[in-house]
C-alpha cells in the first residue's frame, strides 16, 4: 500500500466511525465526560450522524454522500486526476457544513428567505465531535489531493498543517469578527435590521466634540483614542529613555532597570490602578501629605483619564524598554564613530544618525503601547470614574443593565478600526525602507556615549521613575497586609486567610474563597500554554522553512490577530459562539481557545527567530536521507528550539492568567478565572482580598518563570566551548 492511500484510508476510516458512532451535535455534559455513552441511541440529540440522517435530518445526507465518493475515490490509482477530484470533495464538504450549520439554528431556519423557499425544517443543536471529526476530514482530503497534484513537491505533512492552520484561523479568528459585524445588524430574534446600527453609529455619546466647544467631555471614541496617542507617546520615549540609560550611560544600577521589565508582565493588569488609588486616591498616602503640608485640595483628579494614562504608562512603558533595548544596542557603532571623525558632535550623531535608525523600534513600541491603552481594561475600570473608554462601554453594554448587543458591537467595531489602522499605517509606513546596519563583517567599535545635555535629564527622570514604580509596587505588597487601608494600616493576616484558607477537618479542605478560581486559572493556563506553544511554533517552522503561494498573505492573517484587542476579541466569541453552529460558551474550552490565538502571534515570532538562528541545511540533510517533514520537525528541529519553546510555555502561561480584557466576557459560574474574580472583588470593594490573591499570583509566576528560566539555562550551559589549541590553530 503506498503511502497516499494509507493516509486516505486513516482519514476514511476516522470519518466512518465518526458518522456511526460519535454524537454529531455537542454534548451539554461536555464531550470527555463521556456521559453520552449510556443515553447515545435512546437520545435524539446524541445519535451519530447517520442516524440522523436516517431519522429525518436531511442536511446531513450531502456529507454521507460525499464521503462515499470518497470511499470510492480509494479505489482508483493516485495521481493527478483523484488529487482535484479529492479537493472537490473536500472543498464541498466544508463548504456545506459551513452553509447548513449557519442556515440552520435551534428553531429551524436562521433566514427568512430559505424559509419561504423550502419551508418550515426542524432546527439543531450546534456542531459536536462527530461533526469537528468529519470538519478535519474534509480539510485533510483538500490537502492529500494538493499533494497528490504535486503541490510542495508532494508534501502532505506541510500541506496539511497548512490547511489546518487556516481552518482554525477562520474559525477562531475571523469568524469572531464577522460575527460583529453582523451582530450589529441583528435584532434579538436575529432578524436583521438597521435600527440599532443607525442608532448607535452617530450617538453623540460615542463621537461628540462637546469638550472643544466648552461642553462637558468628548465622546468616548475621541477620548480612547486621545488616551491611546498620549500613552503610547509616553510609553515609547520613557521606554527609549530607559534603554539609553541601560546602553549610552555609566548609570551604576543597569541590572534593576532589566529587573523592572518583569514586573507589569507577571502583575494583573488593574492591580497598578489599585496601588496609584493607595497612594494618589481621595484618601491616598501622597495625597494626605500633600494636603497636611500645603493645605491645598487635591480633589478626585485621579479618577478619569489622567488616573487612567498614569496607570497606562507604568504598566506599559517596560514592554517598551523591552523592545527597544535591542534596537539601542543593534545600531552600528562604526556608524556612529563615522559621524564623529567626520567632527559631528555626539549631540548631532544621536539626533541625525543614532535616533533615525532606532525608527523600526520606535514604531513597533508606539504600536504596542497604543494597541495595549486601545484594550486595556482593568485600569479604566478602576480608575475610570465617569469618564469611560471603549473598553468599559463595551462591557457594560453587554452586562450592564442596558443590555444593547448592537451598541456593543457598534464600539467593538470602532475599536477595531482604531487599532487596525495604527497596524496597517506602522506596516506601510516602514514598508520599503532599510534600517540595516549590521552586515556579515564583524563591529568591533563601541557605542557613542550620550551627550551631556541629553544624558543629566534622561538619568534623572529614569531614576525618578525607578523609584515611583518600586513605590507604587510596593504598595501592591503592602496593601495585602492592613485591615483597611487609608483608614486602618495595623497589620493582619486576614485578607490572605480569607482567600487561600486550609483547614484539616477530616483532611485537607480549601476553605479560601479564592481556591476555586485559582484551580480553575492554573488549569486553563497549563491547558492552554502548550497548544499555543505547539501552533506557533508549527506556523513558524512554516514561514521560515516553507516556500507557498501566499505565504505574506498567510503570515499576515496570522499576525493580524495581534492587533485585535482583547476586548474587541471576548465580544466577538460571545456574539460567535454563544449559538448554533458552534456553541462554547460557559465551557473552559472557549477560554482555551481564546488564549491559544490571542498569544498565538508572540509564540509565532519566536518560532520565525529561534528558526533563523538554524541552518537551513540541517533539514535538507535530514529530507535528504529519506526522512519526511514531520520526522525532520520533530527529530531535528524541535530538540534545537528548546529556548524558544521553554520561553512561548512562560509566556502563554503568564497571559493566560494575567489577560482580563477578553476573559471578562467568556468566564461562566463554573469556570472563573482568577483576574475575572478580583474583578468582581474590586468592584464589592474588598480591596484587601484583591490585593492578596494578586500578591499570590505573582508570587505563582515568578516561581514558574524561574523555573523555566533555570531549564533554560541547563540547556544552554551544555553547548561545548572551542578549545584552545583550535583557535589557536585557526588564527595561524
Amino acid at each position: 500500500m503506498t503511502d497516499d492511500n494509507r493516509r486516505l484510508t486513516r482519514i476514511l476510516i476516522g470519518a466512518v466511525l465518526a458518522l456511526l458512532l460519535v454524537p454529531w451535535y455537542r454534548v451539554r455534559a461536555g464531550f470527555f465526560s463521556f456521559d453520552w455513552l449510556g443515553g447515545m441511541f435512546s437520545q435524539g440529540d446524541l445519535l451519530p450522524g447517520a442516524i440522523q440522517a436516517l431519522t429525518g435530518r436531511w442536511q446531513l445526507w450531502p456529507l454521507i454522500v460525499l464521503i462515499g465518493l470518497a470511499l470510492v475515490l480509494r479505489g482508483r490509482p493516485s495521481g493527478a486526476a483523484r488529487g482535484r477530484q479529492m479537493v472537490l470533495i473536500g472543498a464541498a464538504g466544508l463548504g456545506w457544513m459551513a452553509f447548513e450549520g449557519l442556515a440552520i439554528g435551534m428553531r429551524g431556519w436562521n433566514w427568512g428567505l430559505l424559509q419561504s423557499l423550502f419551508g418550515d425544517v426542524a432546527g439543531q443543536p450546534a456542531f459536536g465531535a462527530g461533526a469537528v471529526v468529519l470538519a478535519v476530514v474534509f480539510t485533510c482530503l483538500i490537502s492529500f489531493g494538493k499533494a497528490e497534484q504535486g503541490a510542495l513537491k508532494g508534501d502532505a505533512f506541510v500541506l496539511t498543517s497548512i490547511a489546518l492552520l487556516i481552518l482554525l484561523v477562520a474559525v477562531f479568528v475571523f469568524y469572531p469578527i464577522l460575527s460583529i459585524f453582523t451582530g450589529a445588524f441583528q435584532d434579538f430574534d436575529g432578524s436583521f435590521t438597521t435600527e440599532g446600527v443607525a442608532r448607535n453609529i452617530g450617538d453623540p455619546k460615542i463621537w461628540g466634540l462637546g469638550c472643544l466647544i466648552g461642553g462637558n467631555a468628548c465622546g468616548v471614541a475621541w477620548r480612547t483614542l486621545f488616551l491611546a496617542i498620549c500613552t503610547a507617546s509616553a510609553s515609547t520615549a520613557l521606554g527609549l529613555a530607559f534603554a539609553l540609560v541601560a546602553t549610552r550611560t555609566a548609570f551604576p544600577f543597569k541590572k534593576g532597570l532589566r529587573l523592572l521589565t518583569i514586573l507589569p508582565i507577571i502583575t494583573p493588569p488593574f492591580v497598578v490602578g489599585l496601588s496609584l488609588t493607595m497612594l494618589l486616591g481621595r484618601s491616598g498616602t501622597i495625597t494626605q501629605v500633600i494636603e497636611a503640608a500645603t493645605g491645598w485640595e487635591m480633589g478626585r483628579w485621579l479618577y478619569g483619564l489622567p488616573g487612567i494614562w498614569l496607570a497606562q504608562v507604568l504598566s506599559f512603558t517596560p514592554i517598551s524598554f523591552l523592545v527597544l533595548i535591542g534596537v539601542v544596542e543593534g545600531v552600528s557603532p562604526s556608524m556612529e564613530e563615522a559621524s564623529q571623525t567626520l567632527r559631528a558632535g555626539r549631540w548631532r550623531t544621536f539626533r541625525h544618525v543614532s535616533l533615525p535608525l532606532m525608527a523600526p523600534g520606535l514604531a513597533n513600541a508606539f504600536l504596542i503601547g497604543f494597541i495595549e491603552s486601545m484594550a486595556d481594561f482593568g485600569n479604566p475600570l478602576v480608575l475610570g470614574g465617569s469618564g469611560g473608554v471603549l473598553s468599559t462601554e463595551i462591557f457594560f453594554s453587554v452586562v450592564g443593565a442596558q443590555n444593547d448587543p448592537s451598541r456593543a458591537a457598534v464600539l467593538a467595531a470602532i475599536l477595531l478600526f482604531f487599532t487596525l489602522s495604527a497596524f496597517l499605517a506602522q506596516r506601510f509606513w516602514l514598508a520599503g525602507r532599510s534600517f540595516a546596519t549590521v552586515g556579515g563583517k564583524g563591529d568591533g567599535g563601541s557605542h557613542a556615549q550620550l551627550p551631556a545635555r541629553a544624558a543629566v535629564p534622561v538619568v534623572g527622570i529614569v531614576s525618578l521613575w525607578c523609584v515611583f514604580t518600586v513605590v507604587v509596587y510596593a504598595m501592591i505588597l503592602f496593601g495585602g497586609f492592613v485591615k483597611l487601608w487609608g483608614l486602618d494600616h495595623s497589620l493582619t493576616l486576614e485578607h490572605y486567610a480569607r482567600a487561600f484558607g486550609i483547614s484539616f477537618d477530616g483532611g485537607i479542605r480549601w476553605t479560601g474563597v479564592a481556591w476555586n478560581s485559582f484551580w480553575t486559572t492554573m488549569m486553563i493556563a497549563l491547558i492552554a500554554a502548550p497548544l499555543t506553544a505547539a501552533v506557533g511554533l508549527l506556523t513558524g517552522w512554516l514561514i521560515a522553512r516553507q516556500k507557498f503561494p501566499g505565504k505574506s498573505v498567510f503570515e499576515f492573517m496570522l499576525m493580524m490577530s495581534f492587533a485585535i484587542p482583547g476586548t474587541v476579541i471576548g465580544i466577538s466569541y460571545i456574539m460567535a459562539f454563544n449559538l448554533p453552529p458552534i456553541q462554547m460558551t460557559g465551557t473552559a474550552l472557549i477560554l482555551v481557545a481564546c488564549f491559544v490565538f490571542r498569544n498565538m502571534p508572540v509564540g509565532v515570532r519566536g518560532g520565525v527567530a529561534a528558526m533563523a538562528q538554524i541552518d537551513g541545511s540541517l533539514d535538507e540533510a535530514s529530507l535528504t536521507l529519506g526522512a519526511a517533514s514531520g520526522r525532520t520537525l520533530t527529530r531535528v528541529i524541535l530538540p534545537l528550539l528548546r529556548p524558544a519553546i521553554m520561553a512561548a510555555l512562560v509566556y502563554s502561561f503568564v497571559r493566560a492568567i494575567t489577560s482580563i480584557s477578553a476573559v471578562i466576557f467568556l468566564v461562566s459560574a463554573k469556570y472563573n478565572m482568577a483576574t475575572a474574580y478580583i474583578v468582581g472583588l474590586v468592584e464589592n470593594g474588598q480591596y484587601g482580598v484583591a490585593i492578596a490573591y494578586s500578591s499570590v499570583l505573582i508570587v505563582v509566576m515568578v516561581a514558574v518563570i524561574a523555573t523555566f528560566q533555570l531549564l533554560v539555562g541547563e540547556r544552554r550551559l551544555r553547548r561545548p566551548k572551542p578549545a584552545p589549541a583550535q583557535k589557536t590553530e585557526i588564527t595561524a
